[in-house]
């Protein structure tokens, strides 16, 4: 049976029985292995089968029987009176209306808008990113991309629970490469043949012919920076041999010279064996060694930036192979050409096919020959390779090799990838004919993107070879663009010399990855004090879960300010994963975490200053969220549920130490209070030494507050050590500033005892460039000072008894020494002599000021 129109239990065909012994027969041994006691009212099926029966079935068929009772006392029930109809039958039931629930949206470049995210294939992501191009150290440019791409894979995978495979490349054939390693090479072997002195000069001057005409000819203004200071550099060391080598000073003197200069000259130099030799560096090898060291210092950046690594990495050099047919099908498709042994992408075919576009991600930008040329490498846009094209906008799918190139056998002869084609042979080999997701710089939009996107599409005969195309923003380097010529060029080691990588990554997470980030010291500030406050929550946290407690005492009842906190936490949470869904905001999330560590702390505040314990399990939940977060944002390493782990160990140090440093808190607190009793200043002293000075060098930081247990802190050393050295700082500072105050406050205290002692008539005396007569009548006794003065008529003599005949004197009987006559000799106005007055009565009310200070003895 059933609480509604279903059938709680298949008759079948014993509905079609009409004979009645046979059809209770069969019911019974129906109902032996079966419950027909399912529910508070009977269902179709038993209704009918309950019709066919006109009496209750005999004894013997217990089953039926029982059955047959039920059904019987069911249908009484349901011509019974509402009440116990109510009481039987369960009231219709009202689901909630909920809310909306936002959904995780990307903003894609491919329309220039965020879209909603949705992969094509259920929960499996697949994720190509472009890869470095290796051949010098990575900088903070690459730094952007990388550590975006990770955050973002991070959130995708272990927030949004998506089942990522994540393909980068490593480009090792590109024409930077080639002319690095040839130059590196024939600079090598130039050192290797230890040159003498005068033929290091030599060279280096006729080094500096070609390369004075390309500093003339360069109009890049970061460009010819650059090459303005190298060419100082040079003439530098240049002049100092020349000098030793006019003079004919000895050997051991010239040598040094001579290596100096060839060290500040070694690029130039390099660039000009290459013009001479390079075409005979012919050895693939020679090619592969540059590539592969700087790849390995890639590699080990990012494992200390702590940037996942692939789950595929490709090289080129590995998949010539699959590049070759990759050309070749483009050809066949009909959207390629070849012409002197390279192969071009015929951009003009593809773009007039109706199934294809040119130029998806930026069309404004078609017919941008310098990018166009950037994009094709300095050793691929000379005169005769240009003129080789159908059209400017054409780009090589393969390039044939000139000498002193690597070169490959293919069907065009012998000749190396072009850029762009890498990237899509790889992907495609690996991802298949369509991706979900490719990433790489906002500076590779187009050409290298667009030219992507057209050689795959043409070669998989779709319009649909990425589905959502991610760009990271650019990197300025206090507000400027990071450039070797503006000398900002820093590097990914340079970095992490100054600051953490969890710092890094914060100041990451507090911008948007798709927008311009600014790496600069205030940058960095807003990242450390972010992890100083997110660290000291951790702490306070986990002070709070160790005092002790027995197995009920975790489970507190919860008052108003717990709820509103546990509210707060809600509210938090939901705004968090509200900034993750719309384009991945991740400055918008960790701004909500940073709102909610604010409301814990005001909480934890409040209920220490009202003498009462934090809700252990509120905040442990918090603190276990937070922790949580930041693992999934890749800020945190390890498995420790709550906060940073302390100076990077992979052991459980807190748990190990902690019970030591309590027992030593507790004992520094007795003695504490026992010096305090006694009044030992000395044990006080030395309390105080083990908290500022000894403990900090093992990084434990204990809080003293008064009336309440000291606080034990585990922190990194080198954090502590530093947050003594900024205390000793600001204590000088502060020390510094109070002298300054009480040297500016003598100095004040001086110049107005200074003028203080000036008489009132002689103020404007020595003011001769405005004034050229004054006032030369004697006082008789005016002035504020004059009532002051004893009734009766004084004379100087009589003022001498009351030892005021100077001050007397001063104020009463000497030339007032006002101003009459400006420095022309005309006379004042009534105005200017109306301001001189109060002027003159205020420095008479000064001195007689000064006059009574001497009277009193001070």
């Amino acid at each position: 049976m059933s609480s509604s129109a279903e059938t709680a239990f298949d008759f079948g065909s014993l509905l079609q029985i009409n004979e009645e012994a046979a059809l209770t027969a069969a019911l019974n041994d129906y109902l032996t292995s079966r419950s027909y006691l399912a529910g508070f009212g009977p269902s179709q099926a038993d209704l009918r089968a309950f019709k066919l029966l006109p009496r209750p079935p005999d004894p013997q068929h217990v089953h039926a029987l029982r059955w047959y009772r039920h059904i019987s006392a069911l249908q009484q029930d349901l011509t019974a009176d509402s009440s116990m109809k109510g009481k039987r039958v369960q009231p219709p039931w009202s689901p909630p209306a909920g809310t909306e629930v936002p959904q995780l949206r990307l903003y894609n470049s491919l329309t220039r808008t965020k879209e909603p995210f949705v992969p094509q294939k259920g929960n499996k992501v697949t994720w190509y990113c472009c890869g470095p191009t290796v051949y010098d150290a990575s900088h903070m440019g690459h730094a952007r991309s990388y550590i975006s791409f990770d955050i973002l894979r991070r959130i995708l995978r272990d927030y949004f629970k998506y089942d990522v495979l994540y393909c980068m490349n490593i480009t090792d054939i590109d024409d930077k490469i080639i002319k690095r390693a040839r130059q590196n090479f024939l600079l090598d072997q130039y050192r290797e043949k230890q040159p003498q002195a005068a033929q290091i000069l030599q060279d280096v001057l006729s080094a500096l012919v070609p390369f004075q005409e390309q500093l003339a000819s360069t109009t890049d203004p970061d460009k010819k920076q650059m090459l303005e200071r190298l060419d100082a550099a040079v003439a530098a060391a240049l002049q100092p041999l020349q000098g030793a080598m006019e003079s004919k000073a000895a050997d051991d003197v010239l040598r040094p010279l001579a290596q100096v200069l060839l060290e500040n000259s070694k690029d130039l130099l390099a660039d000009w064996l290459d013009k001479q030799f390079g075409s005979e560096v012919t050895e693939n090898s020679i090619f592969s060694v540059l590539p592969k060291f700087w790849e390995g210092e890639f590699h080990r950046d990012m494992e200390a930036l702590n940037v996942l690594p692939p789950d595929v990495l490709t090289r080129v050099s590995e998949y010539v192979p699959e590049i070759v047919e990759f050309v070749r099908k483009i050809v066949s498709n009909g959207y390629g050409y070849e012409s002197n042994g390279s192969v071009y992408f015929d951009t003009q075919s593809f773009d007039s096919s109706p199934r294809h576009s040119y130029a998806k991600l930026v069309p404004e930008a078609v017919g941008d020959q310098k990018a166009l040329q950037e994009g094709e490498g300095d050793l691929s846009i000379s005169a005769d390779r240009l003129s080789e094209k159908k059209s400017q906008n054409d780009f090589a799918l393969w390039k044939a090799s000139k000498p002193g190139e690597p070169s490959w056998n293919s069907p065009w002869g012998k000749g190396r990838p072009g850029w762009h084609i890498e990237c899509s042979a790889m992907a495609g080999s690996i991802l298949g004919e369509s991706m979900d997701i490719h990433g790489g710089g906002f500076d590779l939009r187009f050409p290298h993107h667009d030219n992507e996107l057209a050689q795959s599409e043409a070669f998989f005969q779709n319009d649909c070879w990425v589905r959502y195309f991610l760009h990271t923003g650019h990197l300025t380097i206090a507000g400027c663009k990071m450039s070797k010529s503006l000398k900002n060029f820093i590097t990914i080691k340079d970095a992490l010399a100054k600051n953490t990588a969890r710092q890094l990554r914060l100041a990451f997470l507090m911008h948007s990855w798709k927008d311009t980030l600014d790496y600069s010291s205030n940058t960095m500030e807003s990242a450390v004090q972010y992890e100083k406050f997110m660290n000291e929550f951790f702490l306070n946290v986990k002070d709070v879960l160790r005092a002790p407690t027995d197995l009920t005492g975790r489970f507190e009842k919860w008052e108003d300010a717990e709820v509103e906190l546990n509210s707060s936490f809600y509210d938090r949470k939901s705004a968090v994963h509200r900034a993750l869904c719309d384009n991945v905001d991740t400055r918008g999330a960790m701004e909500e975490m940073r709102v909610l560590v604010g409301h814990s702390n005001a909480y934890i505040a409040a209920r220490k200053s009202a003498r009462l314990r934090p809700n252990r399990l509120l905040l442990e939940s918090i603190a276990s969220y937070l922790t949580a977060m930041l693992k999934i944002f890749g800020a945190i390493e390890g498995s420790d549920p709550i906060g940073f782990p302390v100076g990077g160990r992979a052991v459980d140090l807190e748990s190990t130490v902690m019970p030591y440093l309590a027992v030593l808190s507790d004992f520094r607190e007795n003695v504490r209070k026992i010096a305090r009793e006694q009044k030992v200043a000395a044990l006080l002293q030395l309390c105080d030494v083990v908290r500022d000075d000894t403990l900090p060098e093992l990084g434990v930081r204990l809080e003293d507050h008064e009336g309440q247990p000291t606080v034990v802190k585990l922190v990194d050393k080198e954090t502590l050590l530093k947050e003594k050295e900024e205390k000793k700082k600001m204590e000088e500072e502060k020390k510094r500033k109070k002298e300054e105050a009480a040297r500016k406050k003598q100095e004040q205290e001086m110049a107005k005892l200074a003028k203080m002692k000036v008489p009132p008539c002689e103020m404007f005396r020595s003011e001769t460039d405005k004034y050229s007569k004054f006032d030369e009548t004697v006082s008789g006794g005016s002035g504020p000072w004059f009532s002051r003065w004893p009734a009766g008529p004084w004379y100087p003599e009589e003022a001498a008894v009351h030892s005021a005949t100077a001050w007397f004197r001063s104020l009463f009987f000497s030339p007032q020494g006002f101003p009459t006559h400006d420095a022309e000799g005309k006379e004042l106005s009534k105005g200017q002599a109306k301001k001189l007055r109060k002027l003159f009565e205020a420095q008479e009310k000064l001195h007689g000021e000064y006059l009574q200070m001497n009277q009193n003895g001070n």
